[in-house]
């Protein structure tokens, strides 16, 4: 298993991007909603919390399967998630490139 340090590196890693391609939205095209994209960093920020929480607070801390098991979903939510942000964001700017 890799270690925590470094999934939380991830998470941070991930999480940033996501907002700075949010922010260079706004910045660059004067079309999209900034309503919507301000929203879809507002709700990156909450999942960010979310899954640093989770990260420093296992379940089943005495056995080490339940343990691993905890990290590899909290490994495959935060990629779902991360996804899913990029998603909305990406509808976003298509909705402002048919205007």
């Amino acid at each position: 298993m890799a270690s925590i340090r470094n999934l939380k590196k991830d998470i941070d890693l991930l999480m940033s991007l996501v907002l700075n391609d949010c922010f260079s939205v706004m910045e660059y095209n004067d079309k999209v909603d900034k309503e919507a994209i301000t929203q879809i960093a507002v709700d990156t920020i909450k999942i960010h919390r979310e899954l640093r929480d989770r990260a420093n607070h296992p379940d089943g801390k005495d056995n080490p399967k339940l343990v691993k098991k905890y990290y590899n979903k909290l490994t495959a939510d935060t990629l779902k998630e991360t996804d899913a942000a990029l998603e909305k964001l990406s509808a976003e700017v298509k909705k402002a490139a048919k205007k």
